[in-house]
């Protein structure tokens, strides 16, 4: 996933040290993290709440489109309630630009002829980055729910 857990937050702390926040992007107890730096006085760089995509350097074709009616488009009809229900959590995280900048990505690697690989970790659980030709893992097919790619956030 794109945001960080408390736990994942602090195992980074523990294994790169504190500036590791610099590159964090926190989760939805954005709040607590600030409070305990405040209350105990931690010179700790803060978490972004968000992901900062303007200064991101895709062609403005990308960074205009629209990722939803482009995904939706390409999803089978009867998978595009499973698209819809992620597209709802790339929304929620503020991730449709990531959408866009994978989108490009692929394309970008599909021009000049670059192999990647098959499909890695826990994104293979996005049917939407399957549609985008991230990976070719097809999460439906064998029911990788999407809670695999947003740690739990939903059931699939």
């Amino acid at each position: 996933m794109w945001t960080n857990s408390k736990e994942e937050i602090i195992e980074g702390i523990l294994r790169h040290g504190p500036d590791i926040l610099e590159n964090c992007v926190a989760g939805p107890d954005f709040d607590e993290y600030l409070e305990r730096i405040k209350t105990e006085h931690l010179s700790y760089p803060i978490p972004k709440k968000q992901l900062e995509t303007s200064n991101w350097l895709i062609p403005e074709s990308y960074k205009t489109m629209d990722i939803e009616k482009f995904i939706i488009d390409q999803t089978p009809i009867e998978n595009q309630q499973r698209s819809l229900k992620e597209l709802e959590l790339y929304k929620k995280y503020g991730m449709i630009d990531v959408l866009k900048t994978m989108k490009y990505i692929v394309d970008t690697l599909r021009k000049h002829n670059i192999l990647w690989g098959v499909g890695r970790g826990s994104s293979v659980a996005s049917y939407v980055l399957h549609i985008l030709g991230v990976h070719k893992i097809d999460s439906v097919k064998y029911n990788i729910p999407i809670s695999e790619f947003f740690k739990g956030e939903h059931d699939g």
